[in-house]
């Protein structure tokens, strides 16, 4: 049998036709030759055909039974829209140009009348319908570029309002070229012309081009709605360009990227899963396409589907990926709705499909009994189905009633492929349903370097025909006894470390398998039996005291110390509150403590041990000389444990006598995630809240069972810091993890071992998490952060730190800005450390997050993000310091700023700008001048030394960077009284001479500062500043007093003649205007 080529398991998706359309389309006669169906739209309820009779035809979808027949004589039917928030109106153009729009009066079951006729494009032809998303209003687009608006006034305002209200048609735009198509979200109206797309704020009046560069052909554009988990985010615009390009353009019309899938769209098309001809698919790759999408539709979640005479393309734009394309020919136009697509073609045919997954389609087609169909879906994508997200809704079970219902005469080599399909599935339970079937299944077993049996069970063994014969039920018992579990880290234990794994074996379980309950004298029970019997004694003995019993110590220490710490005395000193805390740590570390628990086992190992040995002792002597080799290796196995078992050995038998406490290994290995026995709510609430604040005021155990204070004057940090993580590990559980969290970043800085121990245990709490199991066999960051988004809302959940830092450890940088979406779940402090070896990585992050806000807001929300007020001066220390020019480029020898070392391009000039223009005191800002200043940011340092009141330090900066556009008046720079402007007059004096000394060593740089610059640092143009600012007749006799009337050139008092020119003229103006006023106002008295 030749191999059918699969469908590789990236593709996942897939469009189905599952009901045909035809006999609707000829009992609508829409099939002839004479009459077609000419447009078409979908809504949540209804199906509308455009006819070329002039009929429009809506159709209900559920059921396809009832049916609405608007006629009209105005000529054929060329678009048609269906209103989506109120679906009791419709809008249709005809081939004349007119817009007719019609309220169905589906509520009041009454006729479909017409509410609105528009000739405003009567003789043109009408391209787009589009509603408004909320009111009742239709945008019209024609093939000369119009685009008009229509506001509907429906009977159900009233009948006198219907009657005698009409608005008119309102013109929106003309653009340059036949309107393409139109879309509308949130009180923006996007419009797609031949040549490029237009925004319009239809509320505002405003209007904007969408990028720089035109194009020449059929482009479509659409809004792309965010999600429901996606917060404030602002919904995207996607423009089609030539090429099989897409512009992702923000909701103000700013193009973000241009996205390419020429090379993507080279993978070879997924078949249309439809009853009219089995699937097929190629495996071969095509050449790369370059295409012009005519249109761009939202299709559900994520999802932009567009089509071209070749077939239909769905994307997902913001990940840049083509989930899938398929051949379909000679589609004229398409409507879709959620995930659902209504397909016209140029021969008025019509077609449903659906956007499904591969398991859905499955199932679905064996629902409506197309079973060669779904079997052969089954094969092509047996990849997908393979995967554990498939199995969930095909299990196994689904599959062999699949295989079935097949003919195995007709269809051999479709029953071949679906068994050999089936072979590569293992049910989701098999661990679970071989220990259920083990008496009526063989079970195969290998013997480990240890001396441990693995049990490896067969599926669809037969079972034991003689199962009932005395030797059978005694070898059953003992096959039972083998099944023990084994795991696989345990082949790499030393011999001496191998700890045997619990048998659960009931107490009585020898004599249930023996015919009418008949106990064998001649035959001694399994050494593995009594050694059972032991551990559930000496289980019993440890858990006579129930859970009340057990904590009530625990209890009443808690209940007195919550009401001592509610005592304002103890409250409100933190040397009392710690005493407290630690006479109460004491009892939780009786209670929970893995030490205390490890020395209690300690204690009661070595009379459990020679319990073991006395039985196995007594066994060995009874056991017969035919035993069985199975009951060998069996007692082999036993006298090897106990004669290597010894009380001073750190590693303890699993079988051991337990006190009811979790004894994973040595301390520091496991986190307690979970209660080891029952706790009330409200007690585990208390315990929460003192735990915490164990944390908080550092009150830990020392080890030796004692509580201690752990500050920074009685213990060097890094004892400080092991008894932290000590503590975390041992009552994970009872912590608080946001306030851990926080209590970790603003007081454990200096501690990286304290953070890293806190993720440890959230990773350990979120092991079993998809996220978690997805990350180990998932290479593509974008679908796993597609999950951790499905799985929210998180609402500052800790957890999803566990994901990220695991997102963080496998793609490194590129993780951390699609974590912008979880914010304010994540924090900047907590990618901070995250990434606290690589901070560049960290600014990346901020400077991101900063720039998703609208520019109005991200003042607000950094302001939200600097607690405590002390990380702005760190996170302002990172952005100066991270790309950024080199400080011997920005600061000279002495300290002073370099000429035009302003202009110099800063990576974060952006996010520094902003963290210093926040409100703050002055000793933040005299620091922050400081940061500045150092770093050679001197646009910051200016505006600070403004806000600081130093004024001659600015004026003297100024001078050095040799800019005269820095002194101007939008920021408060230039010189406000007399003696400024001296001040700046002679630095500009002594700049000018400096320059000229030290000219040779500048070499071409003559720009800089040069007199025959009109923008440097000169005494001529801070004179003709101050003549301009102060009038030349009030500057000449400032100038002379300074001694620098010698240093300006003719040009200088040419100027001046100018400017007194002007200033003549404007006073002359000025006062025959006053002269008119009191004319016409005397004037008006008479």
């Amino acid at each position: 049998m030749a191999s059918v080529p699969v469908i590789p398991d990236s593709h996942n998706h897939v469009l189905a036709e599952l009901e045909c359309l035809d006999p609707l389309l000829s009992a609508l006669r829409l099939d002839s030759s004479r009459l077609k169906c000419t447009c078409i739209d979908v809504s949540k309820r209804w199906l509308a055909l455009g006819s070329s009779g002039g009929g429009l035809n809506l159709i209900q979808k559920d059921g396809w039974k009832q049916r609405l027949f608007l006629t009209h004589k105005e000529g054929a039917i060329s678009r048609v829209a269906c209103c989506l928030h109120d679906e009791d109106y419709v809008a249709v153009a005809t081939s004349q140009g007119l817009v007719v729009v019609w309220e169905l009066n589906q509520e009041r079951r009454g006729k479909p009348e017409r509410i609105y006729v528009s000739s405003e494009h009567k003789g043109r032809k009408v391209t787009a319908l589009c509603w408004d998303t909320a009111a009742l209003r239709v945008f019209v687009g024609d093939h000369v570029g119009k685009v008009s608006a229509i506001k509907i006034n429906t009977s159900k305002q009233g009948k006198a309002a219907a009657t005698f209200v009409m608005f008119p048609v309102q013109i929106i735009t003309t653009v340059d070229s036949r309107v393409v198509q139109l879309d509308y979200l949130d009180g923006r109206l996007l419009i797609s012309s031949l040549t490029r797309t237009y925004l319009c704020d239809t509320e505002r009046e405003k209007f904007w081009k969408i990028g720089n560069k035109e194009r020449d052909g059929e482009f479509g554009a659409c809004f792309f709605p965010v999600g429901k988990n996606s917060g404030n985010q602002q919904p995207l615009i996607y423009c089609a360009r030539p090429g099989s390009r897409m512009w992702e353009v923000n909701f103000d019309g700013e193009v973000q990227s241009t996205h390419q899938f020429k090379q993507l769209l080279s993978s070879p098309p997924l078949p249309v899963v439809t009853v009219r001809q089995d699937p097929h698919y190629t495996g071969s790759s095509c050449s790369p396409q370059s295409l012009s999408f005519p249109k761009l539709l939202y299709l559900t979640e994520h999802c932009v589907v567009t089509w071209t005479e070749r077939g239909i393309y769905i994307f997902l734009p913001q990940s840049v990926q083509v989930l899938l394309w398929s051949e379909v020919k000679d589609i004229q136009d398409i409507a879709v709705h959620k995930s659902e697509l209504f397909c016209l073609h140029t021969n008025g045919k019509v077609v449903h499909l659906s956007l499904l997954l591969v398991d859905r389609c499955i199932e679905r087609l064996m629902r409506r009994g197309f079973w060669a169909l779904a079997a052969r879906v089954s094969c092509l994508f047996q990849n997908s189905i393979v995967s554990c997200r498939a199995r969930k809704n095909l299990p196994l079970d689904k599959l062999e009633h699949l295989k079935s219902q097949l003919d195995a005469s007709t269809q051999q080599d479709l029953t071949v492929q679906l068994e050999e399909l089936i072979s590569k599935l293992e049910p989701l339970d098999s661990a679970c349903s071989s220990r259920r079937s083990s008496i009526s299944s063989h079970e195969s077993f290998s013997v480990l370097d240890s001396g441990i049996y693995r049990v490896i069970s067969r599926r669809g063994s037969q079972s034991d025909e003689d199962s009932c014969s005395l030797h059978s039920q005694t070898f059953s018992e003992d096959e039972r006894l083998k099944e023990f579990p084994v795991h696989h880290e345990d082949e790499q234990l030393e011999l001496e470390n191998v700890s045997h794994a619990s048998v659960v074996v009931d107490a009585d379980r020898n004599e249930t398998f023996l015919p009418f309950s008949i106990p064998l004298s001649f035959r001694s029970p399994s050494p593995l039996v009594s050694l059972q019997a032991v551990k559930e004694r000496s289980e019993h003995q440890n858990c006579q005291l129930p859970e009340e019993d057990r904590l009530k110590d625990l209890k009443a220490a808690t209940a007195e110390t919550i009401a001592r710490l509610q005592d304002p005395l103890v409250l409100l000193e933190p040397q009392c509150m710690r005493r407290v805390l630690q006479e109460w740590l004491v009892y939780l570390e009786e209670k929970f403590s893995k030490e205390h628990s490890a020395l209690s086992v300690k204690k009661s190992k070595t009379v459990c041990a020679e319990e073991q040995r006395a039985i196995l002792e007594e066994n060995l002597q009874v056991a017969p000389a035919d035993t069985d080799p199975v009951d060998e290796e069996q007692n082999g196995i036993l006298e090897d444990c106990i004669e290597k078992e010894n009380p001073d050995e750190t590693c303890a038998s699993k079988t051991m006598c337990e006190n009811g406490s979790d004894v994973t290994g040595p301390l520091g290995c496991g986190f307690q995630v979970s209660p080891p026995c029952a706790i009330e709510a409200d007690v585990l609430k208390d315990l929460v809240e003192l735990s915490t604040l164990c944390f908080e005021l550092r009150v830990f155990s020392s080890g030796s069972g004692e509580a201690e204070e752990s500050s920074d004057t009685s213990l060097p940090p890094a004892a400080s810091g092991t008894l932290a993580c000590r503590f975390m590990r041992s009552f994970f559980f009872l912590l608080d993890l946001t306030r851990v969290k926080q209590c970790i970043i603003t007081t454990c800085a200096t501690s990286p071992h304290i953070w890293e121990t806190y993720i440890a245990g959230l990773k350990e709490l979120t092991c079993h998490s998809p996220v978690a199991l997805a990350m180990e066999n998932e290479k593509d960051m974008l679908k796993i952060l597609k999950l951790l988004h499905d799985l929210g809302p998180w609402d500052g959940s800790p957890l999803l730190l566990a994901h990220a830092q695991r997102l963080y450890d496998k793609f490194g940088e590129t993780a951390l800005r699609p974590l912008i979406k979880f914010h304010p779940s994540i924090l900047p402090s907590d990618i901070k450390q995250l990434c606290r070896n690589d901070p560049a990585h960290f600014l990346a992050y901020l400077d991101s997050l900063v720039k998703s806000k609208p520019e109005d807001k991200r003042p607000f929300l950094l302001r939200s993000l600097l607690q405590p007020e002390s990380v702005r001066l760190d996170w302002l220390c990172l952005a100066v310091s991270h790309d950024a020019p080199q400080r011997t480029n920005t600061v000279d020898e002495e300290g002073n700023p370099r000429p035009r070392s302003h202009l110099f391009t800063w990576g974060y000039s952006q996010l520094i700008l902003l963290l210093i223009k926040l409100p703050a005191d002055f000793v933040m800002k005299e620091k922050m001048a400081d940061i500045c200043k150092s770093h050679g940011f001197w646009p910051g340092y200016l505006f600070l030394c403004l806000e600081l009141d130093r004024r001659m330090e600015a004026f003297t900066n100024i001078v050095h960077l040799d800019d005269l556009s820095l002194l101007n008046g939008e920021d408060g720079s230039i010189p406000e009284t007399i003696e400024e402007w001296k001040f700046v007059l002679h630095l500009a004096q002594n700049h000018s001479t400096a320059f000229h000394h030290h000219s040779p060593q500048n070499g071409n740089a003559v720009s800089n500062g040069g007199p025959s610059c009109p923008d440097c640092i000169t005494v001529e143009n801070v004179a003709l500043l101050l003549a301009k600012a102060i009038g030349p007749n009030h500057a000449l006799p400032l100038l002379q007093e300074c001694g620098l009337t010698l240093e300006l050139s003719e040009r200088f008092t040419g100027v001046c003649e100018i400017l007194r020119i002007a200033e003549k003229r404007q006073r002359a103006l000025i006062q025959s205007m006053l002269e008119r006023c009191d004319r016409f106002l005397w004037s008006q008295q008479a």
